[in-house]
């Protein structure tokens, strides 16, 4: 694969995709903003309505001219310190999961597209006479896939949750509250932060079954590649549902659903690595603890599971079946 031709390869994708890439993660966060603060405002004047009419009580004491975030942490005990830290947290995670959000979308159809559009307005037949292989195109558009874009929407997720925070500190400070002691302390944004980086690697790499499935269909399907990419899957959990096939391997019918079907078609979602079912004895008091079941230590321990191994095997397989196909797929 040639040094120099493969960066230009990732720009000329990112020019090519740049609404979904840059833009989507964008307009995903700045809506966040815009909502929240459509709910600071509507809170203020229900904060206001209720201090006119005596409704508004902190510690038993009528709050006249509206809230008075100093009284929150005056007489705050520990336990009431913790939940704040966690809730805090929490929140920085909400609003950093937008981008994110869209990102599982982006890149779903970025690469169900991909090898299928070329080939619909013939572009193919340019980007063929060019000096560059069939494998050096595929695995640009899997570096797109897996890197440059979650890249983009981790960039957008860190600035959403940084002005989050802004927008609330504002809000304490115009209530007499200290946003140092009551956000910016308690929370831990250099810990999401390093949170969010660390994710990248493990989405990397649980991502590759679905991106290479996705390429396959797109290089493979005459016609309608979204229907094939789905219908195949689900129509198989359906027949070894339906006919009970899992039996014969001593396995439940969910098995397959959740390490074929869901492997195939969503593994580009991120956060669908985490297993669920390891947390199901542990006890959750406030969202302190919750953060911190989405500890580095929780989050890399998927590295030892052969699931995310096997898959990623059968996304390389898969892709480059599809370098395989683009090579002679041109629907002359």
């Amino acid at each position: 694969m040639n040094a120099k031709t493969f960066p230009i390869l990732l720009r000329r994708e990112f020019w090519e995709n740049k609404g979904g890439f840059f833009w989507a993660p964008l307009v995903a966060a700045g809506l966040f903003l815009v909502l929240t603060m459509m709910a600071i405002v509507v809170g203020e004047v229900a904060a206001q309505k209720a201090a006119k009419a005596g409704k508004l009580q902190i510690d038993g004491e009528v709050m006249i001219n509206g809230l008075d975030f100093s009284k929150l942490t005056s007489n705050m005990k520990p336990e009431d310190a913790q939940h704040l830290a966690g809730g805090v947290d929490l929140s920085m995670l909400m609003a950093s999961s937008w981008p994110f959000m869209v990102l599982g979308f982006v890149v779903f159809f970025y690469c169900l597209g991909a090898l299928y559009d070329e080939r619909k307005d013939r572009s193919v037949l340019f980007w063929k006479s060019l000096p560059v292989s069939d494998a050096e195109t595929v695995w640009s558009k899997v570096a797109s896939a897996s890197l440059v874009a979650p890249l983009l929407a981790l960039a957008a997720g860190l600035a959403a949750m940084f002005a989050f925070m802004i927008v609330i500190s504002l809000v304490v400070l115009l209530h007499s509250g200290n946003p140092i002691q009551l956000l910016w302390g308690p929370g831990s944004p250099l810990q999401i932060s390093g949170l969010l980086i660390a994710s990248i690697p493990v989405q990397f790499v649980w991502a590759l079954p679905t991106i290479g499935w996705l390429l396959l269909c797109s290089a493979w399907a005459r016609t309608k590649p979204f229907l094939w990419a789905v219908l195949i899957p689900v129509f198989a959990g359906l027949l070894v549902t339906w006919f009970d096939l899992m039996q014969s391997f001593e396995m439940q019918t969910f098995w397959f659903w959740k390490n074929v079907v869901a492997r195939l078609l969503l593994s580009v979602f991120p956060g669908t690595w985490i297993d669920v079912a390891q947390f199901a004895n542990v006890e959750v008091d406030g969202p302190k603890d919750l953060i911190q079941l989405l500890s580095l230590k929780t989050m890399y321990s998927t590295f030892l599971s052969a699931n995310i191994w096997i898959g990623a095997a059968a996304g390389v397989a898969m892709i480059l079946a599809a370098v395989r196909l683009r090579r002679w797929r041109d629907d002359n």
